[in-house]
C-alpha cells in the first residue's frame, strides 16, 4: 500500500440524494468508500500535478500515452546532462497505494522520483495503472507487463529521450503495492533479458498467518499503513474468492515459494523500514530469496515506517530517503 497519511477530520462528500438507497460494503477512513452497487469514492488526498519540475533539478519531465483503451500512461523523467556517448540506466516505476489509490501524478512522488532521477542519474518511467476495485488483479500486472513491453518498444523509436536510455540495463521498481507489482511482472517477464533487476521498497505482501510485526508493531494514529487497512485492500484488490495466500499476496505461501526460483536470472534489492507492520514479511521473503540462492540485498531504513521516503518530512525520514537514493544509485550502476 502506501502513500498516504491518514486524517480523521477527511469525511468523503456525498450526494445525499444518491446515496440514501446504497450501503457501504468496505470503508477505509479517509481513503476510499465502496458502495453495493459498484460505486467506488476517493477524495483528493493528495494534489495531482503537471510534469513540470524547477530547472535546478535538470531534469526533463513529460506525460506519455501507453494505451489509450484502458487509459495506462506513464510520466518521464529524464536527466537532461549527460556525457556524450553515456547511456543511462531505466528504472520502470510503480506507485503504492494498496493497489486502491494513488496516482503517478501525484505530488509526493513527483517530488521523490525527479528526486531519484537527478540523484541517481537514472531515466525513469512512473507507470499510472488500473485500479481496484473497479479493476482488482491482475488487472494492475497486466498494465504493468503492458508498460515494459512499451517501455523496451521505445529503443526502436529515434526520440528526445531514448538515445540516452540504456535498453539492456531495465529494473523494474516500486514501492507497497507498486514493490508487489514490480515483484508479480518480473515473473511473467522472466525470460526477457534486459531486466537486470527488481527494487522492492517495502514490497506490499501479505498472508493469512499474522506476523509479530503485524500484531505487535505499534502504528501513529494517522500511520501511512495499518493492518485494518491492509486487510481491506486485499479484500478490494484479489480475486473472488481468493484469501490472503493467494499466491499475488503472499509469495511465501505453500505453493507459492516454488516461484521465487523464476528470479534466479535477477538482482534484487529489497528495502524494509523498522518501524512498518510489513518489516516480519519483508524480512522473511528475503531470507527465502537468500535461501534459495538467489543475489538479493537487503536495506533496512531505521526509525522510519511505511512509505517514509515520500510521505515523512521529519529530518530523520529525509535523511533516511537520501541514504535510500544512494543505496538505489549503488544498486543500478555497479
Amino acid at each position: 500500500m502506501t502513500a498516504i497519511t491518514l486524517d480523521p477530520t477527511l469525511t468523503l462528500k456525498t450526494n445525499n440524494k444518491e446515496s440514501k438507497h446504497r450501503v457501504i460494503i468496505e470503508e477505509i477512513d479517509g481513503l476510499i468508500r465502496v458502495y453495493n452497487d459498484g460505486h467506488v469514492e476517493r477524495p483528493q488526498i493528495m494534489p495531482c500535478v503537471m510534469p513540470s519540475l524547477a530547472p535546478e533539478l535538470g531534469i526533463t519531465c513529460k506525460d506519455m500515452i501507453i494505451d489509450n483503451y484502458t487509459n495506462l500512461w506513464a510520466r518521464l523523467y529524464v536527466p537532461n546532462a549527460t556525457q556524450l556517448g553515456k547511456v543511462l540506466p531505466l528504472l520502470v516505476y510503480f506507485h503504492g497505494g494498496g493497489f486502491c489509490v494513488g496516482s503517478a501524478s501525484w505530488i509526493c512522488y513527483h517530488e521523490f522520483l525527479a528526486k531519484l532521477a537527478s540523484k541517481a542519474n537514472c531515466i525513469i518511467v512512473s507507470v499510472n495503472y488500473r485500479l481496484a476495485p473497479e479493476n482488482p488483479l491482475p488487472a494492475a500486472y497486466e498494465d504493468g507487463v503492458k508498460a515494459v513491453i512499451w517501455t523496451r518498444q521505445q529503443a526502436f523509436v529515434n526520440n528526445w529521450w531514448t538515445n540516452k536510455c540504456n535498453f539492456s540495463s531495465i529494473y523494474l521498481a516500486g514501492d507497497s503495492a507498486g514493490a508487489n507489482i514490480a515483484y508479480n511482472v518480473s515473473l511473467r517477464l522472466k525470460g526477457i533479458s534486459d531486466i537486470k533487476g527488481l527494487i522492492l521498497v517495502q514490497p506490499f505482501f501479505g498472508g493469512e498467518v499474522r506476523t509479530q510485526s503485524e500484531m505487535y508493531m505499534v502504528q501513529p494514529p494517522r500511520s501511512a499503513l495499518t493492518l485494518a487497512a491492509s486487510d481491506t485492500y486485499w479484500q478490494l484488490s484479489l480475486p473472488d474468492g481468493a484469501n490472503r495466500d493467494h499466491s499475488w499476496c503472499n509469495p511465501v505461501a505453500k505453493g507459492a515459494e516454488k516461484l521465487l526460483g523464476d528470479l534466479k536470472n535477477f538482482d534484487i534489492m529489497v528495502c524494509v523500514s523498522e518501524l512498518d507492520i510489513l518489516k516480519d514479511r519483508n524480512l522473511e521473503f528475503c531470507q527465502k530469496l537468500a535461501s534459495g540462492g538467489l543475489r538479493v540485498e537487503q536495506v533496512v531504513s531505521k526509525g522510519v515506517g511505511h512509505a517514509f521516503q515520500i510521505l515523512n518530512k521529519s529530518s530523520l525520514s529525509q535523511s533516511r530517503a537520501l541514504e535510500l537514493i544512494c543505496r538505489i544509485k549503488s544498486f543500478i550502476c555497479r
